[in-house]
């Protein structure tokens, strides 16, 4: 994996930390409904997958999923780009919500760069 500084390192495991707890949150409000949560509950812990395999490339925390749970997770955050992509795309320039999706991308970029990494 490419050198990321301690800054990028800090900003993506925050921005996946709070992806993580939106969906979990989320989750709990679709339960409580009666929705389906299928989609909800794949994507975040395909975030949750993503996330515990940067802390372990930058921080060196354990990590100990299985290939499957890799290439599933991988490709659930791949499936996540598009639209996030076009929620910066109708963003205003400058705006919190453009920053904090650019910064999403970023996160989940890397989180499958590293979920690569381990399928090599």
């Amino acid at each position: 994996m490419k050198t990321v500084s301690k800054v990028i390192q800090d900003s993506s495991i925050k921005s996946l930390e709070s992806t993580f707890n939106k969906l979990s949150n989320a989750y709990i409000s679709m339960t409580e409904k009666g929705s389906n949560t299928t989609l909800v509950e794949k994507r975040r812990n395909a975030v949750n997958i993503g996330l515990a395999s940067l802390k372990n490339t930058w921080y060196g925390e354990g990590f100990s999923y299985s290939e499957e749970n890799i290439l599933t997770s991988k490709e659930v955050l791949q499936g996540i780009l598009p639209s996030i992509e076009k929620q910066i795309a109708n963003a205003k320039e400058g705006s919190s919500q453009k920053t904090l999706n650019e910064r999403r991308l970023h996160a989940l970029n890397l989180a499958i760069e590293s979920l690569e990494n381990r399928l090599v």
